[in-house]
């Protein structure tokens, strides 16, 4: 499906030494032609081999605008699948700006946000969630987003989707099959077979279901709320984390109202920490509001460390264990009880005060000094085993993106009322519609099956230029 116009877009942003201009359309060459002149006189750039690239001049009528390195790619062999053209010049915004208007001038268009990529998945380049990944693959501040994204990008996960939908499809094909010779009541497609099949392609689907949590982590980061009573060291801990003075520390209570959020990069993993107001009752209005924020970030968090002193009275840390666990989704978020200013008692107290604390699931507990910066090592290291940073390397996919998600669940839907319709001797044209579901929704999340608004939802959010 090929546009009937030229795109033109900068690939780079901001000033730099060097920055590329992106063209592809049919009118690539013609347009270029206009305002590039080769360095070698009688060259001609719609002539030139693809895949190599030649020096020269843009100009505006006899005036030199800058000296260029002009990369040719030719259609069907191009990013886009059409004739496109990169001009690499100087980084200077009025250069840039001014080859973008002779561009234009000469029959391009403005590309809109992610209109390369787009065209690249409308030509055939890639499939939809690949074309997804583009965008993850940019916007990756950390080496485990960068893994996520590049693995969807270079196909495995389309690859399993395609399996899956191709026998499917197949099984479609023999029950309407069987519709059309109702009347003989043949059997085309063996039900003990399909039986088989639902039950290995529902398995594979909840296993890139349960592949979200720590997809979508890697993606987005790790938010882990620092919570406690005032004063027990939510600030200092911070600060110990991030190795710098992010958040005001004083003894005078109530001096954190807002939450301070902060990111630190752990073994490719981005943790978002959110030190937040202390949780104690107070007539202060702007003090309450903080709270109450507090609670909000309980909700948002994956992990919660709850600070109490290790010199607290066992009674004390238990009753701020069981008030939080009440905020904490029935167990499903991870909670680490983190005893601080562990170097005022000693290591026998300590073991006395964790031996009478009973954890349940999801729960674990560590004994540190954030003003000494004792044992902080030994919490980040409990942070990467919550989030099991070590199974990225034995999972081939990852699923990050909230829309496969969702059609995932879909999917997976569809093919449990498929397996109750065969359990029950569902008539053949009821099997068949849940069976066409959820090929529908595994078409969804490679463009198999599409809608303009599902297209432009996508492809909004990408920057200009890709």
């Amino acid at each position: 499906m090929m546009n009937d116009y030229t795109i033109c877009a900068p690939a780079t942003h901001g000033i730099g030494a060097i920055s590329v201009i992106r063209i592809s359309g049919a009118e690539s060459f013609p347009i270029l032609e206009k305002i590039f002149h080769p360095a070698t006189s009688g060259k001609i750039i719609s002539r030139q081999n693809p895949n190599t690239i030649h020096y020269g001049t843009i100009r505006d009528g006899e005036k030199i605008v800058d000296e260029v390195l002009i990369s040719l790619f030719k259609a069907p062999h191009s990013y886009t699948g059409e004739d496109s053209i990169e001009i690499s010049c100087h980084g200077s915004a009025y250069i840039q700006q001014k080859i973008m208007e002779l561009l234009v001038a000469n029959g391009a268009q403005p590309a809109r946000p992610g209109e390369f990529t787009q065209r690249a998945f409308l030509n055939g380049k890639m499939d939809l969630s690949q074309a997804e990944a583009v965008a993850d693959l940019i916007a990756a501040e950390s080496e485990g987003a960068h893994q996520v994204a590049l693995k969807q990008l270079r196909g495995g996960f389309s690859d399993k989707l395609k399996l899956l939908r191709d026998q499917l499809l197949h099984f479609i094909s023999m029950i309407e099959l069987e519709l059309d010779f109702s009347e003989e009541e043949v059997e085309f497609a063996d039900r003990k077979d399909l039986v088989r099949l639902v039950k290995e392609i529902a398995s594979l689907i909840n296993e890139l279901i349960s592949s979200f949590q720590l997809g979508n982590v890697l993606k987005n980061g790790v938010p882990v709320a620092i919570i406690g009573r005032p004063n027990v060291g939510k600030s200092t801990l911070l600060n110990a984390i991030l190795d710098e003075e992010r958040a005001i520390v004083s003894e005078i209570e109530g001096t954190t109202r807002d939450a301070i959020e902060d990111t630190m990069n752990l073994e490719g993993i981005n943790f978002r920490f959110i030190d937040t107001a202390g949780i104690r009752e107070t007539a202060d209005t702007i003090e309450n509001l903080g709270i109450r924020k507090t609670y909000q970030k309980i909700d948002q968090a994956s992990i919660v460390l709850l600070l109490t002193e290790a010199s607290d009275e066992l009674e004390i840390i238990k009753r701020s264990l069981e008030a939080i666990r009440k905020q904490l989704d029935n167990g499903k978020k991870n909670l680490v009880v983190v005893l601080n200013k562990s170097d005022r008692i000693t290591e026998k107290q300590i073991r006395e005060l964790v031996k009478g604390i009973s954890l349940q699931e999801n729960e674990q507990i560590i004994s540190i000094s954030a003003e000494q910066k004792e044992n902080i090592s030994g919490l980040k290291s409990m942070l990467l085993d919550i989030v099991n940073i070590g199974s990225i390397k034995h999972q081939d996919v990852l699923i990050s993106n909230i829309r496969h998600f969702n059609a995932l669940k879909s999917a997976a839907e569809s093919l449990t009322r498929v397996s109750e319709g065969l359990s029950s001797t569902l008539p053949s044209d009821l099997l068949a519609q849940d069976i066409r579901e959820a090929i529908h929704y595994l078409g969804e999340i490679t463009g198999e099956v599409t809608t303009d608004e599902i297209l432009g939802n996508i492809f909004k959010n990408f920057c200009i230029g890709k």
